[in-house]
């Protein structure tokens, strides 16, 4: 089985992506801020990560430049999902390591399709 951990501060968010990915046959770890997602990365070595920008502790930014620097976190794909739509905020996500930078409002179907095709 493959698993996804899902950081985001933004509840309806969570448990959609959360109940989506579970359908698919997903284990989901969830994290609420940066600093929950490390403490849960020290633990679980997920196939994905989805990660959002804008979050309280530690953002999503400083978050993926401390997974990057795991070497037991080499193998996750890292998908940014988030509000900051601006060109220097995508290339930033994308500079930083991010294999996808995807903005809201999303689909979650897409979002399910980039993830498997990720994974293949």
């Amino acid at each position: 089985m493959k698993k996804i951990l899902i950081v985001d501060d933004e509840p309806n968010i969570v448990m959609s992506l959360e109940y989506t990915f579970k359908k698919n046959n997903f284990e989901v770890f969830i994290a609420r801020d940066g600093q929950e997602a490390l403490e849960i990365l020290n633990k679980q070595f997920p196939d994905v990560i989805i990660l959002d920008v804008m979050m309280p502790m530690v953002d999503g930014f400083a978050t993926l430049e401390q997974i990057k620097k795991d070497e037991r976190l080499q193998h996750c794909k890292v998908i940014f999902l988030s509000a900051k739509n601006k060109e220097k905020d995508i290339e930033k996500g994308l500079s930083l390591g991010a294999n996808l930078y995807v903005t809201k409002p999303f689909s979650i179907k897409k979002l399910v399709e980039q993830v498997q095709e990720l994974i293949q």
